[in-house]
C-alpha cells in the first residue's frame, strides 16, 4: 500500500458565531500543527467552510477540535463530508 493511500479530503461547514472571532486563524494554526493543507473560508451566511487534506487521523483530530469547546467563538454545528484527496492544495490559508 502506498504512503498516500490514507490521504483524504475533509470538508467541514462550521455553523455558529465563528466569524470575526479569530476562528479561521486558530483553525489554520491547528491545521498547520497537524501537517494539513487547505483553507478556512468565511461565507456570507455566517458559516466557515474548512477544507483540509492529509492523513485521516490528523483530519479526525482537526474535526474533533472544530467540534470542541476550545474554538474561538461559538460552534453550534459542524457538518462534515469526506472525499479522496485531490492534491490541489498548498499550505493552509484563511480566505
Amino acid at each position: 500500500m502506498s504512503a498516500h493511500a490514507d490521504v483524504e479530503r475533509l470538508t467541514a461547514w462550521v455553523h455558529g458565531r465563528v466569524q470575526g472571532v479569530g476562528f479561521r486563524w486558530f483553525t489554520r494554526a491547528r491545521a498547520l500543527e497537524l501537517g494539513l493543507v487547505g483553507h478556512a473560508t468565511n461565507h456570507p451566511d455566517g458559516r466557515v467552510m474548512v477544507v483540509a487534506e492529509g492523513p485521516r487521523p490528523a483530519l479526525e483530530q482537526l474535526l474533533a477540535w472544530l467540534r470542541s469547546d476550545d474554538t474561538p467563538g461559538e460552534v453550534r454545528l459542524v457538518v462534515d463530508s469526506w472525499d479522496p484527496a485531490r492534491g490541489d492544495l498548498d499550505g493552509f490559508v484563511e480566505r
